[in-house]
Order: C-alpha cells, then structure tokens, then sequence
C-alpha cells in the first residue's frame, strides 16, 4: 500500500479506535497492522503528538504480562477532532471515488 496513503490516515485510525475504549500503544499498532502494513513503533511518536495536541489523556494500568501499561483515553477535544476527521474523510473519500468511477469506469 501506498506509504502516502498511509501517512495520511494514521491519525484518523489511532483516534477512531479508542473512540469507545481506552487502549494502550501496542494494542492499537497490533491492531492497525492487521489491516494493513505499518511498523508497530510508528504509532508511538503518532501517540505523542496527540497526547501534547491535547487528544488523549493517559494513565498506567497494572498489566497482567509485566510492567504497567499506559493508555491512552480520548479527551472531549480529541472526540471533537475525530469527527471532524470522519467528516473530512468521508467528504474526501466520496470525491475520489467519483473520480476514479468517471475516469476508469466510462
């Protein structure tokens, strides 16, 4: 898959995801890549940015399999910011299906 593609969508992937439950960083990379290709430790950096930005709170939980794990909980901000993404990507989605219908489907 396209890497642009990719890039591109991440953010709209991690916040959807713990739209209605909290996750930790692993969970959610394991989780994106059964979907498509992506370097686990390419969510971590992703998670930072959006934990400064104000769109995640995050707290440790005692971890049954070793050290406390911190996850990560969608602030108001971040649910806010969410379905502004949603929109736009159905908005954006919507517009290159059409095209790709007039240009490849004549």
């Amino acid at each position: 898959m396209n890497v642009q593609f990719k890039k591109g969508v991440l953010d709209l992937c991690v916040l959807a995801l713990t739209a209605w439950e909290d996750r930790y960083g692993y969970e959610l990379a394991v989780a994106i890549s059964s979907k498509f290709e992506m370097a686990v430790g390419s969510v971590y950096p992703l998670l930072n940015r959006l934990t400064v930005e104000g769109y995640f709170s995050t707290y440790l939980r005692e971890s049954p399999e070793g050290p406390p794990r911190k996850y990560y909980k969608l602030t108001p901000l971040g649910h806010s910011h969410l379905m502004e993404l949603v929109s736009e990507w159905n908005t954006f989605t919507r517009a290159v299906n059409e095209l790709i219908k007039d240009g490849v489907e004549q």
